[in-house]
């Protein structure tokens, strides 16, 4: 007689291509239903004999929610946001309420700190200048604490991260981790999505709303997180790209096919922006012709990574199994991690 499965509900807002990999990833013990932005009414409806939620990011999770699942024992936030999630009803209802780290997330959020960091340094050019040694520079001589050659090659306009204006426009889990990272540099961070966060989670992350035209015109980086639709389909554009302040950066490691790549090249040679730095791109793998790629070898200050911020396809498998490890330690009776409830 094969053993019981256990119904789990997971419930996501990722496109299909995440929700089929992370069908793939599930244990055999559960029988996944997998629902992708239900209406609550056909939410309450797969709950109603389901032992297990999972939410992926965010999703309202409430008394009237809990009471439509009466063998529900453990809710499982895929993220660190659980703001939607009523802790005290879950409590009264003996529902356990848990979350577990992104880790390719977290890795995103920190490509994105290299990015900023690599631009306002002009790391490529820095790096490939100091690459030309010789005597062209002038004369050598073995340093100490009073002889050394600082910026021998003269490099201009290098900046840092401190009492700068990070702006980041689609702000989900990835921005949630940037903003975390950025605590303590001296920055000032806005964010702009459809849906404002509660204050105290604002508070909490030292961030502030802004709308979309705030975003471009006060930032010194502009930080594109937005994900692929209909409506974001080369929505950063030439009008954007005017707004944004003499000198500001942009700086991508949302979808591709959201930034339109020629206009940004052009304002970046014109001297409009300092430069950009992007990890997806329209056209993927890269294009010999794309503009920036062009811009990038003339010697702009501009850096492209192969869509590798979340980290080598090995990881992100084995991230994806691991993600149901509370659910597997709660049925076999040990402590679950990052327990809210």
């Amino acid at each position: 007689m094969e053993p019981r499965k256990h119904k789990t509900v997971f419930v996501s807002v990722r496109s299909a291509r995440h929700r089929q990999a992370a069908l793939q990833a599930a244990p055999d013990v559960l029988d996944v239903v997998l629902l992708f932005q239900p209406s609550p009414p056909e939410l309450r409806r797969h709950l109603a004999g389901a032992e297990f939620l999972i939410s992926e990011r965010r999703g309202r999770i409430d008394a009237d929610l809990l009471r439509a699942a009466p063998g529900l024992r453990l809710v499982l936030r895929l993220g660190s946001l659980w703001y939607d999630i009523d802790l005290p009803a879950a409590s009264e209802a003996g529902v356990a309420v848990c979350w577990w780290p992104l880790g390719g997330v977290i890795r995103v959020a920190e490509h994105v700190v290299l990015q900023m960091l690599a631009l306002g340094k002009r790391l490529t050019e820095s790096t490939a200048v100091a690459q030309e040694a010789g005597p062209h520079w002038g004369p050598s001589r073995r340093t100490d604490e009073n002889t050394f050659a600082y910026n021998w090659t003269n490099r201009q306009d290098l900046h840092g991260l401190w009492q700068k204006t990070v702006g980041i426009l689609g702000f989900g889990e990835i921005g949630v981790e940037l903003a975390r990272r950025l605590a303590g540099w001296g920055c000032t961070v806005l964010y702009h999505k459809r849906h404002r966060l509660p204050e105290a989670v604002e508070a909490r992350l030292g961030i502030r709303f802004s709308d979309r035209a705030q975003i471009f015109s006060d930032s010194d980086y502009v930080v594109n997180l937005l994900p692929y639709s209909p409506d974001t389909d080369l929505s950063l554009g030439r009008a954007d790209f005017a707004r944004m302040k003499p000198g500001a950066y942009l700086v991508s490691c949302g979808s591709g096919s959201v930034i339109d790549e020629t206009a940004l090249a052009e304002f970046i040679r014109r001297g409009r922006l300092a430069g950009a730095a992007l990890d997806t791109f329209e056209w993927e793998p890269l294009r010999p012709d794309n503009p920036l790629l062009v811009l990038a070898r003339q010697g702009g200050n501009v850096l492209l990574t192969p869509h590798i911020a979340a980290g080598d396809t090995a990881a992100a498998a084995e991230e994806r199994r691991q993600m149901y490890t509370p659910v597997l330690r709660f049925l076999a009776g040990e402590p679950v991690p990052n327990r809210l409830v």
